[in-house]
């Protein structure tokens, strides 16, 4: 199963170290310079002067298969605080797990990104365990997204998507209570 991950960072450096992080965890990746283009290529935008590069604002003709966004915080224009509250108020987006970057070790922003629906806050230099931490919050999203399609299928219920019942005892656990 491949992840699409769009990472979004001003500095072309981090862009650079993030996207080759997450390409050798797998992931496919998509990057963008700012908030504003991210935006854009989610479809939160109306601009006359989008590039064709970039989706078009009417979701219904075309939805883009984002299954996770990593951002950093401090960019022009359109934060990734900004854009960590435009995802979280869109019906399409919301669950979309958001993750925050900063170099800036800032206690109270920190906090009101976690508050407002950041999964993650990573202080950069992002590392490769920060990514590691990624995948369950990608499993996370992705059942969310088979299930609001099992819904409208009228398919498998949500609990045929989560991992196999933890209740469960496993094969070592049943060997030691013996």
């Amino acid at each position: 199963m491949e992840f699409h991950v769009l990472a979004v960072d001003d500095s072309i450096i981090d862009r650079k170290l993030i996207e080759r992080l997450l390409k050798t965890s797998s992931y496919q990746v998509t990057v963008v310079e700012s908030g504003v283009k991210a935006l854009e290529y989610l479809g939160l935008v109306d601009d006359e002067n989008t590039n064709s590069n970039c989706v078009s604002t009417n979701r219904s003709t075309h939805h883009v298969e984002v299954n996770l966004i990593i951002t950093d915080y401090s960019m022009p224009s359109v934060t990734g605080y900004d854009l960590l509250r435009k995802i979280k108020e869109s019906a399409m987006l919301k669950d979309i797990p958001v993750v925050i970057m900063s170099s800036e070790n800032i206690p109270s922003r920190i906090n009101n990104c976690l508050e407002h629906g950041a999964e993650e806050f990573f202080l950069k230099p992002v590392q490769q365990s920060d990514v590691n931490k990624l995948r369950p919050h990608l499993m996370r999203g992705k059942c969310r997204t088979q299930n609001e399609q099992n819904i409208i299928n009228k398919r498998k219920p949500l609990e045929e998507c989560l991992s196999p019942d933890r209740t469960r005892p496993r094969f070592n656990d049943l060997a030691l209570v013996q």
